[in-house]
This record gives structure tokens, sequence and C-alpha cells, in this order.
């Protein structure tokens, strides 16, 4: 097991092909690291002092041909041990991850996600980065100290021992203060990881902390760690920097004593200036190989304490074997015995006691009982995601305990209240389950899910309206989908044909020569989507192009005239109105602009247009612009501006054909609108509200058009890439419900277990499948559901009924009510 590992096991486990071209690398370098020494020597002695040029030059060439190598194999040694250790931090954290998936579900009751990210992310890195060290940094800087010092023995014994003898102080005292550096370091770890855990408490309680105005409660709890992980951190950083300081001094003690002792046997005569110099320049280059190994000797036991720390946290096993070994995992039926079950959690506090029940394949049971009785428990027990610690659950004559977590995964489904949803498309979700099953069979891709098998469990599930519109708000990108773009361009107009008058009272359709109500004013000038952000909504107004344009077509005055008497009429009329949505609905100034305006009216007034400020008139232009005659009714648009509006549509659609021919895509009837969605491209216009209704007509013509142009299993299909966000936050919770049921029904298994898997649904939803489950899944697949909503209990097998861990109750529906027992008390109860 992983957490069992040493960190020396991922050493032995590096690739040793390459750890050999790393030695040999480094021979070569502590080699040429000397070179240069000896050089220095000869330039003094020889060239400079016989004044030979040509001596000079060879050595000078000689020392410089030794530095770049030697940099450049520096170079090569870092990129193979970054590249060792980057490997070795890779297969940890897969190894680790792996492990942490298998852990029991009780584990992460008490487990964090905060220092489970914590350490797979930040603790394991230096031990990573430690196996990429752990060969070339020590057999380097080892090497060429030993080079070095065997270079100060050849120049001067004296010397050298007296260099030398400063060495073993600061053997002996460095380790006594790093002993105590790494009991600060396992602190500072400790009190890091209860930080994370409470910043990870934080967040995710956030809507308690808002809801009861706790924010000093919890600035106090942080305070606390802070202050803990401050003192810590000083005492850590102090005994890491006092190494650091008492190295430094022996280093700068050493010169000193070398200068008393060389300059004087230099004055002697007994030591030559070359020598000298090169002994000094020696001795300073053995401190670089010394002060490497000390902060690798740092290193090492910051890499090690994260390590043990990270191991020690997860250092638990599976509670199941994962695969079956020399065998397929088990194709069950689902027939269910439970003899005196129980499970007990830590405390021995008692969840589940003596249930018994017997569940025949396909057979449906509904367990109820009070809030806490053991329902979800139990559900979960017979599903291997808890391990029972008393008597006995029993598919088909196998031990649910003595199987593999394939054996159970393989034949079972589960719809938890809360399903988990991934990062990723509604597609990947769908097929999760189906997924995990087939991981590793070469014949996955064939065995897969047909497109028609997830069309039919998404419309089953109920998601297939919302999968369906995902889709036809989807943006095509035209290069890769060029026919389907071209069919839908062949829709619109049979939609048109077909449904154009029926609904004319809900949708304005794009029509080239009429002014377009339900559009702003900039929609109706431009009359399609801009392709350049300069040119956006939020944008063009302040264009200097398009107010280049503007100006040109004769329509910025009347464009400012429009701005300033919306602004006057809306204030005129709201102005003592309390800033509340209700007022503001057909209001062309938004609540939170209307300050502005206010004030902006009060400012222009009586002032002429041509001598308004910058400013001003950028107000009044992105007003004008932002009007919708059909929906901003507290001010007409005069029929004469309407008019000088389509005149400018059309020139403005001359110029930019003219002079930018990519910056907009135009509405046309035969063109397809790369920068709208597919229904925005079949639709070819604007509906006139937003009311649930407008909407409902819509679709449904929509969705009649494209079964019958054979094109809405295409639509479905585009849909199913949506994305669906972080935790699935782009669905809403019914969706993720109805996901999960529809992943289970694909997965198509033997033994389905819901765990109150529609309480997030309507009551038309929930009542939709529980039909499904009495009529398609009845007899097809046993079915274990906890319910909350007791009048869908009626058409199961058995109801079992639950109270205090105990299986007080179990039997049909009618059994049950004519013993007037818990069920009849629970039920009469609820209504």
């Amino acid at each position: 097991m992983i957490t069992k590992r040493p960190l020396s096991y991922w050493i032995k486990k590096s690739d040793l092909k390459i750890q050999l071209l790393l030695i040999g690398i480094i021979l070569i370098t502590v080699a040429t690291r000397v070179i240069p020494l000896e050089m220095q020597k000869k330039i003094i002695n020889q060239a400079i002092s016989m004044r030979k040029m040509d001596l000079l030059l060879m050595y000078s060439g000689m020392y410089l041909a030794a530095v770049v190598s030697a940099s450049l194999l520096k170079g090569v040694i870092t990129l193979l041990q970054t590249y060792l250790g980057q490997k070795a931090l890779a297969r940890m954290r897969k190894e680790l991850y792996a492990h942490i998936l298998t852990l029991p579900l009780s584990y992460f009751r008490k487990a964090n996600p905060g220092m489970v990210v914590s350490s797979l992310v930040t603790e394991l890195a230096p031990a990573g980065e430690f196996v990429g060290q752990s060969i070339a940094v020590p057999v380097t800087n080892i090497l060429t100290l030993l080079s070095f010092a065997g270079y100060l023995f050849y120049l001067n014994p004296t010397m050298a021992a007296i260099s030398m003898a400063l060495y073993p102080v600061v053997i002996i005292l460095i380790p006594r203060l790093q002993k105590r550096s790494n009991r600060a370091n396992k602190k500072r770890v400790d009190i890091t990881r209860n930080l994370s855990s409470r910043i990870n408490e934080t967040v995710t309680g956030i809507h308690e902390i808002h809801g009861n105005g706790s924010y000093k409660i919890e600035n106090r709890k942080y305070g606390q760690f802070v202050d803990e992980l401050f003192k810590i951190r000083i005492v850590w950083i102090l005994y890491k920097q006092g190494i650091k300081v008492f190295n430094n001094f022996f280093q700068n003690l050493g010169p000193f004593l070398l200068f008393l002792v060389g300059g004087y046997l230099a004055i002697q005569g007994k030591f030559d200036l070359g020598a000298l110099v090169a002994f000094l320049s020696a001795y300073e280059k053995i401190y670089d190989p010394w002060k490497e190994l000390m902060d690798f000797y740092q290193v090492h036991n910051d890499a090690s304490v994260r390590y043990e720390r990270v191991m020690e946290y997860f250092d638990d096993e599976p509670e199941f074997e994962l695969e079956p070994e020399g065998r397929e995992p088990l194709k069950l039926k689902g027939e269910i015995n439970v003899q005196n079950l129980g499970f007990a959690v830590a405390g021995g506090v008692r969840l589940l006691k003596q249930i018994n029940m017997h569940l025949d394949q396909g057979e449906q049971l509904a367990l109820v009982g009070f809030s806490g009785s053991g329902k979800s428990t139990l559900a979960q027990c017979i599903s291997q995601l808890y391990k029972y610690t008393g008597g006995s659950v029993k598919i088909d004559g196998y031990e649910v305990a003595d199987l593999t977590k394939a054996d159970v995964v393989n034949n079972t489904g589960i719809v938890s209240q809360s399903p988990y949803i991934f990062s990723g498309s509604l597609k990947e979700n769908l097929l999760y389950s189906c997924t995990a099953v087939l991981e590793g069979d070469p014949q996955a891709e064939e065995k897969m899910p047909t497109r028609d098998a997830m069309i039919e469990s998404i419309q089953q599930a109920g998601i297939f309206v919302d999968v369906l519109r995902f889709g036809l708000n989807t943006v095509l990108d035209t290069d890769q989908n060029p026919e389907l773009a071209e069919r839908i361009v062949r829709i619109r107009k049979n939609f048109h044909t077909d449904y154009g008058q029926q609904l004319a009272d809900s949708v304005e359709f794009y029509h080239e020569g009429e002014y377009l109500e339900y559009s702003s004013v900039m929609a109706n000038i431009i009359f399609g989507n801009p392709n350049d952000e300069k040119y956006s909504p939020q944008n063009i107004s302040t264009n200097p192009a398009f107010l280049e344009f503007l100006r040109g077509a004769q329509l910025e005055t009347p464009l400012l005239s429009l701005g300033r008497e919306i602004a006057r009429q809306t204030v005129d009329i709201l102005g003592n109105m309390p800033m509340d949505e209700v007022f503001f609905e057909q209001s062309p100034i938004p609540t939170e602009k209307f300050e502005e305006y206010k004030k902006l009216v009060n400012h222009i007034e009586r002032r002429p247009l041509q001598e308004l400020e910058a400013e001003d008139r950028k107000m009044l232009m992105r007003l004008a612009m932002d009007f919708i005659p059909g929906k901003h009714k507290m001010v007409v648009l005069p029929d004469l501006l309407r008019n000088l509006l389509l005149d400018g549509r059309k020139l403005f659609f001359e110029k930019v054909h003219r002079m930018m021919p990519n910056a907009f895509s135009f509405f046309r009837m035969t063109d397809y609108i790369s920068s709208q969605t597919i229904l925005d491209n079949i639709l070819f216009g604007k509906p006139k509200s937003d009311h649930p209704k407008v909407q409902d007509a819509i679709n449904q013509s929509m969705i009649q058009l494209l079964i019958e142009e054979d094109l809405l299993e295409k639509i479905v299909e585009i849909g199913m890439e949506f994305d669906v966000g972080t935790k699935g936050d782009k669905l809403s919770g019914g969706q993720r419900q109805k996901l999960a049921i529809a992943r289970t029904f694909l997965k198509n298994p033997p033994i389905m277990i819901m765990d109150e898997a529609t309480s997030a649904l309507d009551n038309s939803s929930q009542n939709r499948i529980q039909n499904l489950l009495e009529t398609k899944w009845k007899g097809r697949s046993t079915l274990i559901s906890v319910i909350h909503r007791l009048d869908t209990i009626k058409n199961y097998d058995k109801i079992a009924v639950m109270k205090a861990g105990k299986l007080v109750e179990i039997g049909p529906y009618t059994d049950l009510m004519n013993k007037k027992g818990i069920l009849y008390e629970l039920v009469h109860g609820a209504d």
C-alpha cells in the first residue's frame, strides 16, 4: 500500500538508465570544475611571470572551455534531475489519489476536502523535488568537495589541513540545529493543515455565517490559527536561517586564516603567488558544494516531514477488494436476502439493528420511516457503500461483504438525494456509470450505449426538453458544421411558412424593410450581430467609427434629441416613485442608473444639444441606442425618426460591406448568422415577451418542425455537449436529479437503489418517474427506494417501515394499512 512506502522507495523506482547517465555526466562535470583552478596557477606562474602571450591565450582558452563546459553540463544535470523529480511526483500523486478514492466513506466523514487538496497539490511537491535531487545533488557535491579538497592538499598540505579543520565543527553542530528545525517544521505542517481545514469549513458554510451574522466568531477562530502559525513559522525560519548564518560564519572565517598563514608562507618564499591565488580560489569554490549539501540536507528533512505527514493522514485501507482475481465480475439477477443486519459507527452507536427482509428478483421495495430511522443507511449497506458490522446481506446467495467493488458496481445503479455532477459535458455525466463499468474493456467503444439509448434515457428521466433547449441555445461552429448550418437555413424558411402566422402575436420576425418594435434602436440600425468586440452592444454607442457614421447619416442629432426626450419623460413619470423593479418594468432607464439620469436632466435643462459636454452626449446616446419601443412604452418613437433609422440601416449595410465586410453578420433570410444560437437562427426574430406561455408556444412549434425535418436527435446530441459547470452549477437541482436518474436508467442494472431520488422534482415530474418505475422497471430491476412522499408508495410490492434503526413493519401497502400500525400513522399523520 502506498502509505506504507518510505520516501526511499521512490528513489529506487526512478529510471535507472537516466540515473546512470546522470552519474556519468556528474563525473565529467567534476573534472571540468577543477581545471580552471589549475589554469589560474599556470596563467600567473608561467604565462604572466614569463611574459609569454601564447601561453596566456592557451591557458585562458582552456579556462574558458572548462567553465563553459561545466555550466552546460550543470544545465543538463538540472534538466535530468528535474525530470526524475517531476516524474516521481506525478507517480506519487496518481497512486495516492487512486488510494484515496478507494478509502471507506466513513473516512471521508472526518477527512476535510481542503486537507486532501493541500496534501496532493502542495505537501507532496517537496518529496518529488527531493527524489529528483537524491542522487545528482549528493554525488555531484561530494565528488566536487573531494576533488577540491584533494587539489588543496596537492597545492599545500599544511594550509589544506587548516582549512579542513573547521568542517568537523560544522558537521557536529548543524544536525543538532536541524533537529530543532524539523520539530518546528512538523508543527508548522500540522497547523497549516488545520488552517486549510478551517478555511474550507468556513467557505462551505458561508450561508450559515451570513445567516447568523457570525463574522466576528469566524474571524476570531481564524485569527487563532494564524497567530499560532505566525509564532511557529518565526521559530522555524530562525532555525533555518541560523543554520545558514552558522555556515556563512565558518565560510568567512576560513579565508581569514588562509590569508594569515598563506601570506606568511608567501613572504617567506615557501609558497608561490600563483599557487596562493589558486588555493584561495579553490577554497572559495569548495564552499559551493558544501552549501548545496547543507541545502540538500534541509530539503531532505523538509520533504521527509511532509511526506510522512501526508502518508500518515491517508494511512487507511479500502473496506472491499476492488477487482476480482482470476475471474470476470459476477452477473447478478437481483435477489436480495437480509438477515439480522446490524451497523454501528465509531463510539458504538448502532444505526441499524436486527434487520430482516427478502426481495425476489424484480421486486420493488419502498423504505419509509421517520427522519433518522436508518432508511438511507440500510440502502447504503445493501449497495456496499457502508460495510455492515453484523448480520448478513446476500445478493443471489453471495455475501455482499465478500464481493468485490466491481461485482457490486456492475450490477447496481444508485441515485442519491443530492447526486454529484462532475465538471464536463452533460453527455460525459450521462455516460459516467457505463464508462466506469467498461473501463479497460477492449470492446468498450462497441459496448457503449447508442445515441438512441441515451435519448431514451433522458426522455424517461424527463430532462429531454432541457437537453433540447441546451442544443438550441448552442452557438454553432459553422466551419465544422457547414452542412448543418445550411439545413438550419432551409428549416428557417419552413418555420416561417408553417408557424409564422400562428406565432405572429408572440414573435416579431425579422423583415429587412420593417422597423423592429421589440429590438433596440441600435439593433434596428445594425440589423445583425457584430463580429468585432469594438462594435459590441456595450461599446458601439461610444465607438468613434460608429459615431462618425451617425453624423454622416444625419442621425446623431435626432438620436441625441430622442435620448433627451426619453430621459425627461422617464424622470418626470418615475421621479417620485420608490426604486422598485415593479415601477421600472417598462422604463428605458434601469433602476441603478436612474439617479445619474435624474441629475443629467437637471444639468442639461434648456441647454442646446450642440453645447452639451462629451459625457452628457455619451449618456444620451447610450439611452437612445438602448431604447425599445415595444417594451419601453413610456416614450413614443416618432414616425419620422423611425423612417430615418430604416434609411440609416441601408446606409450602414452599404458602408460595412464597402469598408469592413467582416465586422458584422447581417440578418438575411438566406444566410446563417454564425454569432447567434441555433434557436435564434431558426426563429429569425425576437420574442415579444419572456412570458412562459410565449416560450412554450415557440418550443412546441420548434420541436414539431425539428421532428418533421428529422433534425431533433441531432440538436439533442448537440445539447448533450453542454458544459454543466463545476459540480453541475449550470444545472438546477431538479435537472441534476433527472440527469442522475437518466444515468442509472442508461446503465440498466439488475438492482437499483434510489435514495429520495426525486426530492428536488415537482409533483408532475415525480409522478412521471414513479409511473415509469411501476411500468417499465417492475420485474426488470430489483428496486429499493427511500421514499419521502407517502402518496407514491401504494403500488410497490413491499413497504418497509423503519424506526430508530429497526424494521418495524414490512409487507404490501394494503396489508400494512389494514393493520393500522406505524405506516397507517405515518400516512394519516402526513394527511
